[in-house]
């Protein structure tokens, strides 16, 4: 399995599909703005004390995201960015290309059963959701098994997970209203279509572990009224339901009443015989435990107790539990626990750390660990005999992505995706006895990616630690004044930003401009010490290493500070934040999306307080300090700033928007320029996740529009 925790922030596609070649406007003069007036924004005499340092808060009242006050304001933030938005004359016709440059068919990798049949999603082009089929065995025609696009008339609601009973007569599967994290669990009658009367509610960080007539979930007791949104997530529990019976017979599994802020994460065995069990306490480490299923008593046996390294499911062989691990292994390894004693001291090494590639995820398949590796920010793809020898690498087709793998212990073929940032996600099938990969679906190509590039550069922070950087662009492009750049950047909670595939950056490419992505420190490209040398008081080497990449794209000539725009979202929105109130004279154009911008009071919403371990908490003196010191909303003084378009939602209970909220109210009285510096707030929309297409091409479209509109470039469409 992936080595990403369930309640990590969402990870956005960065890139685009390519096309054809177009010229840029002469005029690189912004266009003539005169004074913005916002809508007012009321101060309020609010002051907190830490450590005996008072901080005013005047936009406390923002955090109420059920006050009239609030919606107010979001309307009239609203109607001044949309008037502004529809005054650009090639705003529609943005919105109709990349609308365009959505419009191929795409196709999932597909989940095998021990029957043979395979599950996959598609997605013709400009539906709102993918959809469900099966293909069974040894047949060619696709049977359509769940269409989410049915689920609401406006596409706000999305199907998260889903899981298939090993007899295959039951699908469970989670759906999400306006981009929420709360899930509710459904079942569906394989042989029919049915939908069953099942129905769970409250379910968030959760998968769907089958077992018999049944499956274990995850879910937080009903939040109180008016506190759905924003507050704080406790008593994560596991049950597990019964087909036919209501939600209030589940059977409680386990929930640690002593330590509220625990997440549990389930996983049931291939062969039935074990629940594995996650606890985690945050985004960074957690304890490991076993359920012997036909122990009736119910014992967790935990094989790790404290919290200081990952341990992620691989599969089981026998008695024998495997799992990647980052326990004395910086780079991660495979290691195996005897179910008969599960204890961390008698774990084996099975597949050691190596010094130059990171473990990234893993399985069995057939006689093998399939294992994904990261080397220098891209994906290799190996399988080894369980003995931790290596069998063979598997040929991909460039630098790039395995986006995901799936395959049994029981089968000798396996499925895998692949991507780049200039080829859209390529299906592939491998047959383990032929060695042989062959195409299980290939989208169709509307553009000649022959006339795009991908160079990665390295270049060198603040500190002299060399930073690899993708730059994407047409192949012999002009660089100068003329190339709007787009700089992208995360930089966090292990995450590694690999090569992806985005249609919405097409429109900067098409118009001989530059999309960079900086694989700076915080994130997982290089193992879990690239990881630390971006948290708590080291977060500012995100910072300088972003700030680094600008200043390189700037001072090499791939741009100008007038055609340079930044971008990041979630983790990234605070990096966004935190460099514009460093260096505002860093670009011409900022895009905080979705940021974490005030980061004295994040840990007090949802689920905020998992991040502490990436960022400290300024409930700890020593942690204030160094939080004060980079707080976006805090470290907003009178200056000239780039112009800023701060984008959320709001249903957005991730990162709650009263981040955005505050951060923009301050932002709008700082802002001494004649640059704006606006909000875009998406309604019925959440943090990322089961975004419908249309709101995507929507919120792509207007964020091209402003960047080109401010930096004075006219795109030829």
């Amino acid at each position: 399995m992936s080595k990403y925790s369930l309640f990590y922030f969402i990870l956005p596609l960065m890139t685009f599909i390519p096309s054809c070649q177009r010229k840029l406007s002469e005029d690189t003069t912004p266009p003539p703005r005169s004074g913005w007036v916002y809508p007012k924004s009321q101060k309020q005499a609010v002051t907190d004390d830490y450590f005996g340092t008072n901080v005013n808060d005047p936009y406390r009242w923002l955090e109420d995201d059920n006050s009239v006050e609030t919606k107010n304001w979001v309307e009239s933030q609203n109607k001044l960015t949309f008037s502004y938005l529809d005054k650009i004359p090639y705003r529609h016709k943005l919105n109709q290309r990349i609308t365009e440059l959505y419009n191929y068919q795409r196709c999932g990798v597909p989940k095998m059963t021990n029957s043979g049949n395979l599950y996959f999603f598609k997605n013709n082009g400009t539906q709102n959701h993918d959809i469900l089929y099966l293909r069974q065995k040894a047949q060619t025609q696709d049977q359509e098994i769940l269409n989410p696009n049915q689920f609401s008339a406006d596409g706000t609601s999305s199907l998260t997970d889903y899981a298939i009973s090993n007899d295959e007569k039951y699908l469970a599967y989670q759906v999400s209203s306006s981009g929420s994290d709360w899930n509710e669990i459904k079942v569906m009658d394989l042989n029919n279509k049915n939908v069953l009367k099942d129905h769970l509610q409250w379910v968030k960080f959760s998968s769907t572990s089958w077992k018999g007539d049944g499956f274990y979930y995850s879910r937080f007791p009903e939040p109180q009224k008016g506190d759905a949104l924003s507050g704080k997530n406790e008593y994560h529990g596991i049950y597990y339901h019964k087909l036919g019976t209501d939600q209030t017979e589940d059977q409680l599994v386990f929930r640690d009443n002593d330590h509220p802020f625990r997440n549990f994460y389930t996983k049931v065995t291939e062969d039935e015989r074990f629940l594995i069990i996650t606890a985690s306490e945050s985004t960074s480490g957690n304890a490991l435990g076993v359920l012997d299923l036909s122990d009736r008593q119910n014992k967790i046996k935990w094989i790790v107790e404290n919290f200081n390294d990952d341990y992620y499911y691989t599969g089981i062989l026998g008695d024998e539990l495997f799992f990647s691990t980052n326990a004395d292994a910086a780079n991660w390894k495979i290691v195996s626990f005897n179910v008969k004693n599960p204890t961390s001291n008698l774990q084996q090494t099975i597949i050691p750390e190596s010094k130059d590639a990171v473990i990234d995820g893993s399985t069995f398949c057939g006689k093998y660990i399939l294992v994904r590796t990261i080397k220098n920010a891209s994906h290799q793809l190996q399988l080894f005999f369980t003995n931790g020898n290596l069998y063979r690498t598997i040929e991909l087709p460039e630098m790039g992505s395995v986006g995901e793998f799936n395959g049994l212990a029981t089968s000798h073929e396996m499925y895998f995706s692949f991507h780049s940032f200039l080829r859209p996600n390529t299906v592939f099938n491998y047959d383990m006895n032929s060695s042989k990969s062959s195409v299980f679906f290939k989208p169709n190509l509307t553009y000649n990616p022959d006339l795009y590039t991908t160079e990665q550069i390295w270049y060198k922070s603040k500190d002299g630690t060399s930073i690899p950087m993708f730059l994407t662009h047409l192949k012999n492009k002009p660089t100068g004044s003329l190339t709007p750049t787009l700089l992208y950047g995360y930089g966090g909670f292990d995450i590694p930003v690999m090569p992806a595939f985005n249609p919405a950056r097409i429109p900067i490419i098409e118009n001989g401009g530059l999309f960079a992505v900086a694989n700076i420190r915080g994130g997982g490209e290089f193992g879990k010490n690239w990881h630390l040398a971006g948290t708590k008081q080291n977060k500012q080497n995100v910072f300088d290493d972003f700030i680094a990449a600008a200043d390189f794209l700037v001072t090499h000539n791939y741009c100008t500070r007038k055609t340079l725009a930044i971008e990041g979202r979630s983790n990234g929105g605070l990096l966004i934040g935190a460099c514009i109130t460093q260096r505002p004279d860093l670009c011409q154009v900022a895009f905080p999306i979705v940021g974490v911008l005030d980061m004295l009071r994040y840990h007090k919403f949802t689920i905020g307080w998992a991040w502490a371990t990436d960022y400290g908490s300024s409930e700890s003196e020593t942690d204030f300090n160094y939080l004060i010191k980079y707080s976006p909303l805090h470290n907003l003084k009178p200056n000239n700033y780039p112009s800023t378009m701060v984008v959320t939602a709001d249903h957005d209970d991730r990162v709650v928007p009263a981040h955005s909220f505050k951060f923009t109210a301050t932002l709008q009285e700082a802002q001494k320029s004649t640059r704006p510096a606006m909000i875009r707030v998406d309604v019925g929309a959440g943090h990322g996740a089961g975004k419908p297409t249309h709101k995507k091409i929507a919120e792509s479209a207007d964020m091209m529009s402003f960047m080109f509109d401010q930096m004075g470039i006219t795109p030829k469409y």
